[in-house]
């Protein structure tokens, strides 16, 4: 018996939403497997291996290591929140303060800045691809907000160190410090911490391993800055909003 023209439109809501609580229901559960599982790769390393394959680039290689946080330098993790998100113990996913001075800069007609904090960078990373969308930029919305609310800020540093893009087809810290300095991530000093963060966020376009003026100045002033901070027990210092990374 065919559905009459009351109860389709009905059918047709009562299945949109059954699909939307599924879907929601298995975003979190990935969130969550990937608080203890590393991630093998990512949506931008597919994305860039998809776009190498259409573009013809032959000679594209892929680099990427796992390598958990007892492993990584100190240095790596406080070079990046100095580079990136200064705020990154202490917030909730979201640098209010930030995304009001972009808006303010836009208004002014200034260029536009950057507000993404370190979660939403990871979160970008881990399960979203390059544009500027309302769609995308809700999308990187709600993964930030489970992996915040679901990862201690440990795992989400771990997590975007790993998977990070450091130079054309280098991922992860790991990758990035056999192809650049050959040393084991643990070994890396504060430069060359600094450095990696300091082609942050164009990876492609300044280089680690050939700097240029401006990465070199922005290598000593993310290395002042690291200092500043108070260096790495900057990240497991009592927090007053969030804790500590732990």
């Amino acid at each position: 018996m065919s559905p009459t023209p009351r109860s389709l439109p009905r059918r047709i809501v009562r299945l949109v939403a059954t699909l939307a609580v599924a879907w929601l229901a298995l975003s979190w559960l990935v969130v969550l497997v990937l608080r203890f599982v590393p991630p093998w790769t990512s949506a931008f390393m597919m994305e860039r291996r998809v776009e190498a394959a259409l573009s013809g680039e032959k000679d594209f290689t892929l680099r990427h290591r796992w390598v958990p946080w007892t492993e990584i330098s100190p240095q790596v993790g406080i070079a990046m929140v100095a580079g990136e998100d200064q705020k990154f113990p202490y917030h909730h996913g979201f640098d209010v303060d930030a995304i009001q001075d972009a808006i303010d800069a836009a208004d002014e007609g200034k260029r536009l800045r950057g507000a993404s904090t370190i979660s939403q960078q990871t979160a970008k990373n881990l399960f979203l691809w390059n544009g500027r969308s309302f769609i995308r930029k809700g999308l990187e919305a709600w993964f930030t907000v489970l992996i915040e609310a679901t990862w201690p800020k440990r795992r989400i540093l771990e997590v975007y160190m790993n998977t990070v893009e450091l130079g054309n087809g280098v991922y992860g810290v790991g990758a990035a410090s056999d192809t650049y300095f050959h040393v084991a991530p643990s070994r890396l000093s504060v430069t060359q911490a600094a450095r990696l963060a300091a082609v942050l966020p164009n990876p492609r376009r300044l280089r680690v391993d050939a700097p240029s003026a401006y990465v070199m100045r922005r290598t000593a002033w993310i290395s002042q800055q690291m200092g500043q901070l108070g260096g790495p027990a900057y990240l497991t210092r009592p927090a007053p909003v969030s804790g500590r990374i732990r």
